[in-house]
């Protein structure tokens, strides 16, 4: 739980460019662990998931700037 907490207030420094290029980036990264995963097993699966809430939590912050900014 702290991890999360973390993650979100390093999002806070972050500006609208910076999360939609580091969400193209998770994106990829996301996609290439997938397809590991899929010929062979990870070492971590976990992983996946862990990749998949990050990406969330990235997205729901650029929404929440995107709602700001349109007020």
């Amino acid at each position: 739980m702290a991890k999360h907490i973390e993650f979100n207030k390093s999002l806070k420094d972050l500006n609208i460019n910076d999360l939609t290029s580091r969400i193209k980036e998770d994106q990829v990264r996301l996609k290439k662990l997938e397809f590991a995963h899929a010929i062979s097993p990870l070492e971590n699966p976990m992983s996946i998931r862990g990749l998949r809430q990050d990406l969330a939590r990235l997205k729901t912050e650029l929404r929440k700037r995107e709602l700001e900014t349109a007020k």
